[in-house]
């Protein structure tokens, strides 16, 4: 994180991101805060609470894609949820502190890899020596103490193996023995019940499960599997047999309670209007259930508690029907950097299909490719599809850059369906094409609604 000053996140962020600068900006700047307050003093420390975004700005303009590409900048835990999902807490709804318990979840898994990855060459040693083991199990000289008078052909016995066992283990290596079968014995607890799942209901069964591991008895399987899949398996089982359970819970927590960022979309769907019956009560309640999760409490998970003052929250809204000053005063409070993002143009739709590192030109062109049939895209047909992208947008529901999949989708249909079989190894696209294949629905309105 020290190599990573504002500007340098920018420069990434812009490689995926065509424009907001004013969002970059300011997530940039939560991000370099987050590192200057791991440098301060123990007590300091504690009291600087980070800065939670609230980004405002319609559908498909890179609100998400924003707060995932920083969270992967930083590798730091990031769980997106819909805040429009907490709604009906209580019916069908999820619990608030539910989105705390995800983003452990996650900061363990990540931990966890982390850890076994360290483990990675001792566990694979020890997962050759097992599949050796099955393969060449060791003579009953070995296991017994020799009579008197025969040891010099125990002795003959045991190099005999050794030298066996060598010439099996190189040809383990050499990925010779890759495609035989062996028979693994794989131990697993035997569930007596099942829950019928519900909403809501899936983490309970998990959590009973887990609960009531240690009571339950373990079943032995055995399965035929291939050695190069035999081998993947027991090195799994033995790694996660070195690592220290404890530590990693540990480091899992304090990841998330110092670098977990949360992403809480359609922010707008929960804000009402003061009104006192209706769905806006319910709205306003999950305001309320929000309010100490994002103002720093501890939530109980089932690896221990977690405190939440210093996990990064950014919040997204298009606001086109409510605005930010219909949340209640203390959430707003507690999300006091604000950042604008600009809706998309035509010049906007130019940059995105050919500028960033994963353009959606650059992916189609690859798809087709896989079927060895080679695609070229014309400057001017480029122009063209930002054009139709900017007027359907205009004239029906302007959902941003995700129009640009419809119309690419529908563009290179006849082309993706007919590629496998086609003679045709070379396709050019240009303006006269997507014209062709796009102006009728452009016409229709109606059509273009439910087409584009």
């Amino acid at each position: 994180m020290d190599n990573l000053t504002p500007k340098k996140i920018v420069k990434e962020l812009d490689k995926y991101i065509v424009g907001q600068n004013k969002a970059k900006k300011a997530v940039a700047i939560a991000l370099r805060n987050r590192w200057r307050r791991q440098l301060l003093s123990d007590e300091l420390k504690d009291e600087i609470l980070p800065k939670n975004i609230l980004m405002i700005g319609p559908t498909g303009v890179g609100k998400t894609e924003i707060a995932r590409r920083l969270s992967k900048l930083a590798q730091a835990p990031f769980v997106k949820v819909e805040a429009s999902k907490f709604t009906e807490v209580g019916y069908v709804g999820r619990d608030v502190e539910s989105m705390i318990r995800d983003i452990t979840n996650l900061a363990l898994s990540m931990v966890k890899t982390e850890h076994i990855e360290k483990y990675q060459e001792k566990a694979k040693s020890l997962s050759e020596e097992k599949i050796l083991n099955l393969l060449l199990p060791p003579p009953r000289s070995q296991k017994k103490v020799a009579p008197v008078g025969v040891s010099e052909t125990v002795e003959d016995e045991k190099d005999n193996y050794h030298e066996t066992r060598e010439k099996l283990r190189n040809q383990l290596r050499e990925g010779k023995l890759d495609n035989r079968y062996i028979d693994l014995e794989v131990r697993e607890k035997m569930v007596p019940f099942g829950i019928v799942s519900n909403i809501g209901m899936d983490d309970l069964e998990m959590n009973l499960k887990e609960m009531l591991g240690n009571f339950l008895p373990e079943k032995s399987k055995k399965k035929k599997v291939k050695i190069a899949d035999a081998l993947l398996i027991l090195q799994q089982e033995e790694a996660n047999k070195l690592i220290d359970m404890d530590k990693v819970v540990k480091e899992a927590i304090e990841r998330t309670e110092q670098n977990g960022i949360i992403f809480i979309d359609e922010i707008d769907k929960i804000a009402s209007k003061g009104s006192s019956y209706g769905p806006d009560v319910s709205r306003e309640g999950v305001q309320r259930d929000l309010l100490p999760i994002v103002e720093g409490s501890t939530v109980s998970t089932k690896h221990g508690a977690v405190r939440t003052d210093h996990i990064l929250f950014i919040a997204a809204g298009a606001f086109n029907v409510s605005k930010p000053s219909d949340l209640i005063p203390e959430l707003q409070g507690r999300f006091p950097i604000r950042a604008e993002l600009d809706a998309l143009g035509k010049d906007e739709f130019l940059r995105i299909l050919k500028e960033p590192k994963n353009a959606l030109i650059k992916q189609y062109i690859a798809l087709i490719e896989t079927e060895g049939v080679s695609i070229r895209f014309t400057d001017d047909s480029v122009e063209e599809i930002a054009s139709i992208a900017a007027l359907v947008n205009e004239k029906t529901e302007n959902i941003g850059a995700r129009r640009l999949h419809t119309i690419l989708e529908k563009l290179l249909e006849d082309i993706s369906f007919e590629s496998p079989e086609t003679n045709e190894k070379k396709i050019t696209i240009d303006a006269a094409y997507v014209l062709k294949k796009l102006s009728e629905i452009i016409k229709d309105e109606d059509l273009s609604r439910y087409i584009l």
